[in-house]
C-alpha cells in the first residue's frame, strides 16, 4: 500500500538581518538560506523518511526554484509521476528574520494555485491520501472524491484555517487541526474523527489525550508536518492511529530539538531509540 500526498510546494528564502527594514529602508543582511517548504512537500518528506511509500501530486514551476523542489523530493525517494510542471514561477516565500527572532514574510502561491486535478490519478494501491488547505478547495474535493471511490482513507490537515464546504467535509476520515484552527470547525457538520494537536500539551484524538515528549526546543518550524507525515507512515505500515500517535509525537519532538542540517538524518531507528530511552526513565 502507499500514501498519496496532494499539496503545496514552496521554496522559502530566509534572510537574516540585524532588524526588519522600515518603509523605504535597505538593511544589510547577515545570511541567506533556501529552505524547502510547503505543507504538502514537508508532509511527503516526513512520511518518506519515517518509512512510508510516498507519491506526491502537486505543481512546481519551470524556474530554478522548481528544479530545487523536484531534486529535494527525488532525494527523499518520493514518486513524482504525478508532479505537474507549470510554465510560471514556483510557490515561494521571502522571510526576513531579525536578531531577536522576529520576522516578516511574503508568500506567493504561484504554481500551487494551478494544480489540475484532471492530471491526478488515485491508483488502487493508495491506502491513504493526505490533503492540506494550501491548495485550492476544488482540488481537495476532487481528490477526496477519487480516494473514497477506491476505498482509501482521506486525511485533511485543515491549515491554514478556512471555510471548507460540506461536500469536502463529508469525504474526510480524519480532520487534523491545531488549537487555533479547531475554532474554525467547531460547528462544521462532519463525521470525521478529530485529531487536535496541542503543541507541548500533547495530542487529543477520539477523547484520549496523549502527553507530549519533553525536549529542549531548537525550532518548532515544521513540527506539525513531521507529526502528520510520521503518523501517516506508521498507519500505512499497519498501525492504528492510536498506536501510531506516540511514534509521531516522538518524531516531532526530535524534529524540534534539531537544527535544520540535522533533521535530514532523522529516521525510524532514531525515533524508536528515543522512545525506548524515554520508556526506561
Amino acid at each position: 500500500m502507499s500514501i498519496l500526498v496532494v499539496g503545496s510546494l514552496h521554496l522559502d528564502v530566509v534572510l537574516r538581518a540585524p532588524h526588519l527594514p522600515a518603509l523605504d529602508e535597505t538593511v544589510a543582511g547577515t545570511s541567506v538560506e533556501y529552505v524547502f517548504g510547503g505543507k504538502g512537500g514537508n508532509q511527503a518528506i516526513a512520511a518518506a523518511r519515517m518509512g512510508g511509500d510516498v507519491r506526491f501530486a502537486g505543481r512546481a514551476g519551470s524556474d530554478p526554484f522548481g528544479d530545487m523542489l523536484r531534486e529535494t523530493l527525488k532525494y527523499n525517494d518520493i514518486d513524482l509521476d504525478l508532479l505537474q510542471l507549470d510554465e510560471g514561477p514556483s510557490g515561494m516565500s521571502s522571510a526576513t528574520v531579525d536578531a531577536n527572532g522576529e520576522y516578516g514574510a511574503v508568500i506567493v502561491s504561484a504554481a500551487n494555485l494551478h494544480i489540475d486535478p484532471d492530471q491526478i490519478e488515485v491508483s488502487p494501491n493508495v491506502s491513504l491520501v493526505l490533503l492540506q488547505n494550501e491548495i485550492p478547495t476544488e482540488v481537495n474535493v476532487r481528490i477526496a472524491d477519487m480516494a473514497k471511490r477506491i476505498g482509501a482513507q482521506v486525511w485533511l490537515n485543515a491549515a491554514p484555517a478556512r471555510h471548507c464546504p460540506q461536500e469536502l467535509l463529508a469525504l474526510i476520515d480524519v480532520l487534523i487541526v491545531n488549537r487555533a484552527e479547531a475554532q474554525w470547525y467547531t460547528d462544521a457538520p462532519t463525521s470525521a474523527a478529530w485529531l487536535n494537536t496541542l503543541g507541548p500539551d500533547g495530542v487529543m484524538f477520539d477523547g484520549d489525550v496523549f502527553e507530549a515528549f519533553k525536549v529542549n526546543t531548537c525550532s518548532t518550524h515544521g513540527a506539525g508536518d513531521m507529526f502528520i507525515g510520521a503518523l501517516a507512515a506508521r498507519v500505512d505500515n499497519g498501525a492504528s492511529i492510536k498506536e501510531a500517535i506516540p511514534f509521531a509525537q516522538a518524531a516531532a519532538a526530535l524534529h524540534v530539538s534539531m537544527s535544520n542540517s540535522e533533521r535530514s538524518a532523522l529516521g525510524p531507528a532514531r525515533v524508536n531509540a528515543f522512545i525506548a530511552a524515554h520508556d526506561k526513565r
